[in-house]
């Protein structure tokens, strides 16, 4: 693939977005306080679009493979998730992608990546398109799905070069069965 050319709001926003990020500083602020079951939380966010095969030469936006992993009562359950960012209309939009054929959810990695056709790709039909606007020196955003006729997921974000704050829940029949009542707060993770 040809060199790409990013807005420069959309190289800003992966630069805060990029990396390896845990809310390990969030948990020890809540167990001091006696607040329990809040997961250990893990993201790995990382540019892939250098993996993707196909695309147009004038390819403005940036593939990103969100690596999850949660872990509650020893428990660890990753989730991967592959958006596309692009810039439009002076805001990020954030388009969920299913996994690609091939991979599950233990192997989709950054670290276990082969070559995939770009025409393979399927936008996610269950997630509605996450918008992201400037804030002061923050991205805020998100959006609400609905992945069935009666389960709401609402997806809240403020991305700071401090902290990735993410509030996620699911509703089914208007009361919440997934969620917490603090955003999960991300800090990039030493080196």
């Amino acid at each position: 693939m040809n060199e790409r050319t990013l807005a420069p709001q959309l190289e800003e926003f992966l630069q805060i977005l990029c990396g390896e990020f845990d809310n390990s500083q969030q948990l020890q602020q809540l167990e001091s306080q006696g607040v329990e079951g809040y997961p250990h939380a893990r993201h790995v966010n990382t540019d892939c679009t250098s993996f993707f095969t196909g695309l147009p030469e004038d390819f403005a936006g940036a593939f990103v493979l969100e690596e999850s992993y949660y872990t509650q009562k020893g428990r660890t359950n990753p989730m991967p998730h592959l958006f596309l960012f692009t810039y439009e209309d002076g805001q990020v939009k954030l388009t969920s992608y299913e996994i690609p054929e091939g991979y599950t959810k233990e192997t989709f990695r950054a670290d276990n990546l082969s070559p995939i056709p770009a025409a393979s790709l399927e936008v996610s039909e269950k997630f509605t398109p996450a918008w992201y606007k400037k804030e002061g020196d923050a991205w805020v955003g998100g959006s609400e799905s609905w992945f069935t006729p009666v389960m709401k997921f609402t997806l809240f974000e403020r991305f700071s070069p401090q902290v990735l704050e993410v509030t996620e829940t699911i509703e089914v029949n208007g009361k919440r069965t997934f969620g917490y009542d603090l955003p999960l707060e991300y800090r990039r993770a030493a080196k």
